[in-house]
């Protein structure tokens, strides 16, 4: 397994990623290993997708999407307790322990909906391009609580990757630690010691809408 960005610490000023464009464009000098292999660079959108696009760009391998949604704690949102992902995938936190059956039924219903909207928007510019027997490189513009990485990571073997790497440009000290075995190579630009939250390490870190995900994916497929 490599492990690329572990044991990395810096000051919050250099640690600094001007946007999504710039941490892409950072990321991919760290993914040159596997140039020759032919990889698919798969984003999670909908902030993962600039990130992805660069990293893509850099390496001449086709960009697509990995369609995943958080499961957030009734009330607490941002505290996630699962994902789900395309292919039927699940992935349910020891959080979800809290939650009544009913709630989050309620819960998975409406990511699952939404899901399904960003499928249909998404994948009519950008089919999905064959994933077996390949390599794939996950791609976020960073990981907190690695539950929507994680669903991603099991699509992506689900549908018969070879090789799976998570590369994000900033995760917590601890992120493989967190992930285990969901991929097989883990690549940071850094891993800060202190952590809070993705935002923290970008100067712009507006909201990616459907949009901006749709032009990016229509002039890669393009």
């Amino acid at each position: 397994m490599l492990v690329s960005g572990a044991g990395q610490s810096r000051t919050l000023a250099d640690g600094m990623f001007a946007d999504r464009a710039d941490a892409g464009r950072r990321l991919a000098g760290r993914l040159t290993p596997w140039r020759g292999s032919q990889p698919i660079v798969a984003a999670l959108p909908r902030g993962g997708v600039p990130v992805a696009a660069e990293a893509a760009a850099a390496l001449g391998a086709p960009l697509d999407v990995i369609l995943v949604r958080k499961l957030g704690m009734p009330g607490q949102h941002e505290l996630a307790i699962g994902a789900l992902g395309e292919r039927g995938v699940r992935v349910i936190d020891d959080h979800a322990t809290r939650v009544a059956p009913a709630e989050l039924e309620t819960v998975e219903r409406r990511e699952r909906t939404e899901l399904e909207r960003r499928a249909t928007a998404y994948r009519a510019v950008r089919p999905r391009e064959p994933i077996a027997g390949r390599t794939v490189i996950v791609a976020d513009d960073g990981l907190a609580t690695g539950a929507t990485a994680h669903a991603a990571c099991l699509v992506a073997r689900t549908a018969g990757a070879a090789t799976v790497v998570l590369a994000v440009p900033v995760a917590p000290r601890d992120w493989v630690e967190r992930l285990g075995a969901a991929a097989d190579h883990y690549v940071a630009v850094d891993t800060p010691q202190r952590f809070s939250a993705v935002g923290e390490f970008y100067v712009d870190f507006g909201q990616v809408g459907d949009d901006e995900v749709v032009r990016i994916l229509s002039e890669a497929a393009t």
